[in-house]
């Protein structure tokens, strides 16, 4: 798949490219896992040939994972008006949702700030942040700043590598493990506090 997309990249236009860059950045939203930072990354090696402009290009990918951002977005803020109030979810307790819901809204803010640094989960924060009903126009905001210094790294790292830019998926690949170990960890954590708090209060 990703050597089939690099050749499909290679005989696109200037501007067809950005549009692909658009694409790849915009489906990760939606159809997570996909390989678009190494993609990105690909891209980046065409600023360095000349083919296409940095900026054009970071835009373009900051395009795509804004509008990723805001559908996945709207479909937490829908799929919690159906989740709690026709309880569709029945094997999820109402009130665990609501614990959960406050949890972001406590922290929200902060994880749309690095929810692109944070591979692999971008869709779960994006559907996180619509569940908890998080300010639109602030979390659009600071969706696309993230996303704008995450594809500008990408897109600086393909321009530096030139045709070693395949030295960065080992890099990447690692860096997604680690970033996916830290939130099952804080997952697990914040989980057992939960309960523990809940049975405290039972037992009470």
């Amino acid at each position: 798949m990703l050597e089939s997309a690099i050749e499909f990249i290679q005989q696109l236009s200037p501007i067809g490219i950005l549009l692909f860059a658009c694409l790849i950045t915009f489906t990760e939203n939606i159809f997570p896992p996909s390989p678009s930072d190494l993609l990105l990354v690909f891209c980046g090696t065409l600023v360095g040939l000349g083919t296409v402009g940095f900026f054009p290009l970071t835009i373009m990918a900051t395009i795509g994972s804004t509008i990723g951002f805001a559908v996945m977005y709207w479909l937490g803020k829908k799929f919690e008006k159906n989740a709690v109030e026709k309880r569709k979810l029945k094997f999820i307790p109402e009130e665990a949702l609501f614990k959960v819901e406050g949890w972001f809204r406590k922290w929200g803010y902060w994880l749309i700030i690095v929810n692109r640094f944070m591979s692999g989960t971008r869709a779960v924060i994006s559907f996180f942040a619509g569940m908890s009903k998080l300010n639109f126009s602030i979390t659009l905001l600071l969706s696309a700043v993230s996303a704008l210094l995450w594809n500008g790294i990408l897109v600086f790292l393909g321009m530096k590598l030139g045709e070693n830019w395949r030295s960065i998926n080992e890099y990447l690949t690692t860096y997604g493990k680690v970033i996916g170990i830290v939130i099952a960890i804080a997952v697990i954590f914040f989980t057992l506090k939960w309960f523990i708090q809940r049975k405290s209060l039972q037992n009470d």
